[in-house]
């Protein structure tokens, strides 16, 4: 039983990793991979995170895509590159957080502009769940009074004021789950029946 819950939780987080899913960058969008494009500027105003990827098309033989250090791309050379490819598509997932380098290793086209610099953010942890709002119970620091002359007590007991805050108002679409995570749950749900475990 247990291994069938750590299953339908790995299943889950599966799900909500999907549900976040990536973002797929036609490089240079219709003019692809090649020479006169201008990759400063499409690169400008899009916000890279880990796990995007990057598509480059170009004629493959014709170019190449090569990623490299920030000292080679400065230079224009792929005599080191971290990774190489001429096949005419070539697909990169941005697995780090930085700066990635990525040139054209034909003589000549990198300084002719076949150069891109991609910023790419770290992954941004989920916020944590918002506990709710109370006001600690405090007893009553009050000294007790003394009885009026001819009681029997001589004390007058005080009694711990307790204040608690009223709960959160929510909007209506916040009282649950939103639709998105019904879905996720209902797919955790099939696979689950699916595999036996219920």
């Amino acid at each position: 039983m247990a291994s069938s819950l750590a299953l339908v939780a790995l299943l889950l987080v599966s799900c909500a990793a999907v549900a976040a899913a990536a973002t797929k960058y036609t490089v240079g969008d219709t003019s692809g991979w090649a020479m006169g494009a201008d990759y400063t500027t499409w690169a400008s105003d899009k916000k890279f995170k880990m796990g995007d990827t990057l598509v480059f098309n170009y004629a493959g033989g014709a170019h190449s895509v090569d990623e490299v250090s920030a000292a080679d791309y400065a230079a224009c050379t792929a005599s080191n590159a971290l990774q190489s490819d001429s096949s005419g598509t070539t697909t990169v997932t941005l697995k780090t957080a930085g700066k990635h380098y990525f040139i054209c290793g034909i003589a000549g086209h990198c300084s002719n502009g076949m150069k891109l610099v991609v910023d790419v953010a770290a992954a941004s942890p989920a916020p944590a769940p918002k506990a709710p709002s109370t006001t600690p119970t405090t007893p009553s620091t009050t000294p007790a009074t003394p009885a009026s002359p001819g009681t029997s007590s001589g004390l007058t007991p005080t009694t711990p004021a307790t204040v608690l805050a009223p709960p959160a108002k929510q909007s209506a679409g916040a009282a649950g789950l939103r639709a998105g995570s019904w879905a996720m749950l209902g797919l955790a749900g099939l696979a689950a029946v699916q595999l036996g475990l219920f």
